[in-house]
């Protein structure tokens, strides 16, 4: 699908330009004893973009992180009843997440403060909603994959 092509070479481009800017700044403090001003929170705020960009790729696949203990011991009829809520669970844990996100990017924007380099705040943290928002679409979608699984076994 174009959308995780798009996906996964955004984040690739993040990791590249995160690590480049990283090596940059090393090989400039050692060798000149100089180095960019605003680099070190551009890696900063990189790392974060690289963080939550993996993380919708991880759930467009359902590939987080997961304690799966119950899968181990649960039979197949109760585990589809158990992915369901786990899924339709995360989905919400992450629109709330994405709402207060949100709300927290807003008054930065009111804010009007700037991260580096003339960089606004609110555009740094822009990732944190709309990464949430793509999760918890994502996870919705998953349930209701379980949802329907649920309904074909009780017919």
């Amino acid at each position: 699908m174009i959308l995780h092509r798009v996906e996964d070479a955004i984040l690739v481009g993040l990791l590249l330009l995160m690590i480049g800017m990283a090596v940059t700044q090393i090989f400039l403090r050692n060798l000149f004893e100089a180095g960019i001003v605003w680099s070190d929170v551009m890696v900063r705020i990189l790392v974060l973009w690289v963080g939550l960009a993996g993380a919708m790729v991880a759930s467009r696949q359902d590939n987080h992180i997961a304690i799966d203990i119950l899968d181990r011991y649960l039979p197949e009829r109760a585990k589809v009843y158990t992915n369901f809520v786990v899924r339709l669970f995360t989905a919400l844990v992450c629109t709330i997440v994405a709402y207060y996100s949100l709300l927290f990017v807003q008054m930065e924007f009111t804010d009007g403060g700037m991260a580096f380099a003339r960089v606004p705040t609110w555009l740094c943290e822009a990732i944190i909603p709309f990464a949430f928002t793509v999760i918890a679409l994502r996870y919705f979608l998953l349930s209701f994959v379980n949802l329907k699984k649920i309904v074909k076994s009780g017919s």
